[in-house]
């Protein structure tokens, strides 16, 4: 009896910390994300949308809480820098050699686009 006892005792304890361990750890994509949008910043992209845009929140839900890592202009706030960079289109990314990417692209094109792995 008291071995059984024990036995569901470690069982329950096994799979709280398992739980636990899930919900708490980072996870490995998260972590991926994390690098990848730091790539992006590092080399320069810039992503310019506006908070309205249907397109712009994909994007943004895309990458998650790794968002905060990506180099963004809101065009509502800074409109005038939006139309310095001839932005027509939401959301815009721009790379530091010139290259464009205009509207929702995921991020597989934009791997692809900058080279930062995932």
């Amino acid at each position: 009896m008291t071995m059984k006892k024990n036995l569901l005792l470690l069982f329950t304890f096994l799979i709280i910390a398992m739980g636990a361990a899930f919900f708490l750890l980072p996870k490995e994509s998260e972590a991926n994300l994390d690098s990848f949008t730091q790539c992006l910043s590092d080399k320069g992209a810039i992503m310019y949308g506006t908070y309205w845009c249907p397109h712009c929140k994909n994007e943004k839900n895309a990458f998650g809480d790794s968002f905060q890592f990506v180099n963004y202009v809101e065009c509502t706030e800074n409109p005038n820098e939006c139309l310095a960079k001839g932005i027509e289109g939401y959301p815009t990314w721009i790379f530091p050699d010139g290259k464009r990417l205009i509207g929702e692209q995921g991020i597989t094109k934009l791997q692809e686009a900058s080279g930062c792995p995932l």
